[in-house]
């Protein structure tokens, strides 16, 4: 695992010393060590975390006549089978890293040699002989990856602090961006909060020659069409041998490895899956919140005893002065999952014993585990009504709750008339808005809502939603949050925080075979009625204990409310009214203060309060001054 960087101009040398302070500015994805390759107008570079291969896996890897160069960050799961077939085709290896395969399988089948690797990956690899750049990242989006144009020049990096760090590639924002941010907690792939920089799409490969424009290629889409009719107990077979081939592939180091256990079915399963298949005992993490509805340390606790792991639990409440702006600082863009908090706190426990982690991402985007999935199958048949009398209920359930904010049953229901109303890929958008349009039209300034448009902050969940045309209802919005939610919320956090303290993550329920088997089997073993996972879970209820399948779906829940009222309850008024903050020009300073009063008097205003907050602290870590090392950053009062 690695963080890296690099840039290729059209004949201009590259500055040494550029490429080593790209490299210093993700130190923390690759503490171990550095390597570099610099020859005239190409520049490669990296840092490693050392995994895999710990003598001779250094970096960048060279083909044998040296005209191929590549750095890589991640891990090659099939890596041992590539390596027989290369070296059986007369390919020579000067060790033994995962990495190393991705020259030889290029030089064997060029830029399709992406679609031979299963695993988490970002590589950059140029050619020298063709004169030709290409970059590439793994099917679902584990690994990131940005780049950006500047003058006849391709720069590209983990983060965006690395690219930015080129005097010649300019800080301007994007405010459609930090628009999308504030609706979804996230900025969407297809935008970057720094206009110059754009983020590579999950499985996507980059092709670029200097003098061109560069060529992007998809080169893998799950697909859902094709139906497996086997009978039920073969294919609960099935699913139980490729958890346990997936998990096997992800314990494959030359360093210390354990688990994060939540205590909810994804992470259980994993846990289940390593003991069978581990040599070691297994060493399990996870943290807790005392006191509050949301701790689910108690189950955790309880496949822990199951499987005999030696568990490491952490007791977590609000986070410090000194906590928050370093996280802003790492994600380099904004960010505003309330769950980043913990999974930071969870990482840096659990480096503090192993260098990797396997963790249960992606089960509930393959086996139908969102409450969402059931509750807008059950909005269709509104579908029938005309759209005049949908629109018409959603007005009459709106004047009777006295409006769509807030959490209690009248409110919910204006929520879901208002919904019904809408087409299908409005309404599943929807969904995910953290800011309203009466939220954005109350708290924008003027002159931001201007900068604006007629711009979509959720146009990418409605474009995912089109794309998927043609599938059963629950595929469809399983194949949007994939190409949504889970790259550019779900994983980015997980990406951002590990890496920030130096953890290798791995997620055995994203093997992309794992996926594709979980993709054919029919929707109706996987949701039924109000139950979502159903294959999932009858597949595995022999390896988990009963409370862990029979409770209902939590999530990784963070008790943000109550901080925010109590314990937190000074932090937004404090950030967000700061003269700092009021000057930039996005909020209405007295529309800041009426959310702040509300939040205080038991109106649920957290998600829009968070959301704010963390903007402003991007603003400070990573927009007003260059920060190069978080021993830099500015810390709050």
């Amino acid at each position: 695992m690695c963080g890296i960087a690099g840039k290729i101009t059209g004949g201009e040398p590259v500055p040494p010393e550029l490429i080593g302070r790209m490299c210093d500015a993700i130190r923390h994805r690759g503490p171990d060590g550095e390597g570099i390759h610099v020859e005239g107008p190409v520049a490669l570079g990296m840092r490693r975390l050392a995994i895999i291969d710990l003598v001779t896996g250094d970096q960048p890897l060279v083909s044998e006549d040296g005209q191929v160069v590549a750095v890589f960050n991640g891990e090659i799961y099939n890596h041992l089978e590539l390596r027989a077939d290369l070296e059986r085709r007369g390919h020579s290896f000067r060790g033994h890293s995962d990495g190393e395969t991705i020259v030889h399988l290029y030089e064997e089948h060029g830029p399709e040699c992406v679609t031979h690797l299963a695993g988490m990956f970002a590589f950059a690899l140029w050619d020298a002989r063709e004169r030709r750049l290409l970059l590439a990242r793994d099917r679902v989006g584990k690994k990131p990856l940005f780049y950006a144009r500047a003058g006849d020049a391709l720069l590209f990096a983990s983060e965006p602090r690395s690219i930015l760090l080129d005097p010649a590639v300019p800080r301007d924002l994007d405010h459609h961006a930090l628009d999308a941010f504030l609706v979804n907690q996230y900025v969407p792939h297809g935008l970057c909060a720094f206009r110059a920089l754009a983020k590579l799409p999950p499985a996507t490969r980059l092709l670029w020659r200097p003098g061109e424009e560069p060529r992007l290629e998809r080169y893998w889409s799950l697909q859902y069409e094709l139906k497996d009719g086997m009978p039920v107990a073969e294919a609960e077979e099935r699913l139980r041998e490729a958890i346990l081939e997936a998990t096997r592939a992800r314990l494959m180091s030359d360093v210390p490895l354990g688990a994060f256990l939540s205590g909810g079915v994804d992470s259980s399963v994993v846990v289940a899956a390593m003991a069978m298949t581990s040599t070691e005992p297994v060493r399990t993490f996870s943290v807790a919140f005392p006191g509050t509805e949301v701790d689910e340390s108690p189950h955790a606790r309880a496949v822990a005893e199951r499987y005999g792991t030696e568990h490491t639990e952490l007791a977590v409440g609000p986070p410090s002065a000194a906590l928050l702006p370093r996280i802003a600082w790492h994600f380099g863009e904004p960010f505003a999952d309330p769950a980043a908090l913990p999974t930071f706190q969870l990482s840096e426990l659990t480096r503090r014993h192993v260098t990797v982690a396997l963790n249960g991402d992606g089960g509930d985007e393959s086996f139908a585990g969102y409450r969402r999935y059931w509750q807008l199958a059950r909005t269709r048949p509104a579908d029938a009504l005309p759209a005049a009398v949908r629109r018409g209920l959603a007005r009459a359930a709106a004047g009777l709750a006295g409006g769509t904010e807030g959490r209690s049953p009248l409110p919910r229901a204006a929520r879901l008339a208002a919904r019904l109303a809408m087409p299908p890929a409005h309404r599943y958008a929807d969904l995910f808005r953290y800011f309203r349009d009466a939220d954005r039209a109350r708290l924008y300034t003027l002159e931001f809502r201007a900068s604006l448009g007629e711009a979509d902050p959720l146009r990418h969940v409605e474009r995912a939603w089109e794309d998927r045309a043609g599938l059963a209802a629950a595929d469809r919005l399983m194949a949007v949050d994939l190409d949504t939610y889970l790259a550019d919320d779900l994983l980015a956090k997980v990406d951002v925080t590990s890496m920030a303290n130096s953890l290798e993550v791995r997620s055995p329920l994203l093997d992309h075979r794992l996926m594709e088997l979980a993709a054919t089997m029919p929707v109706r073993r996987k949701l039924r009625g109000t139950e979502g996972k159903v294959l999932l879970r009858d597949a595995v209820h022999e390896w988990l204990p009963d409370g862990i399948l029979d409770r209902p779906k939590q999530g990784f829940a963070v008790p943000l409310d109550g901080w925010l009222r109590e314990e937190m309850r000074s932090l937004p008024e404090e950030v967000l009214l700061d003269p700092a903050a009021t000057d930039r020009g996005v909020f209405r300073p007295d529309a800041v203060r009426d959310l702040i009063g509300e939040h205080r008097e038991g109106r649920d205003r957290a998600d829009q309060l968070w959301a704010m907050v963390n903007l402003e602290l991007w603003f400070r870590t990573c927009v007003d001054r260059v920060v190069e090392s978080p021993d830099e950053l500015p810390t709050l009062a």
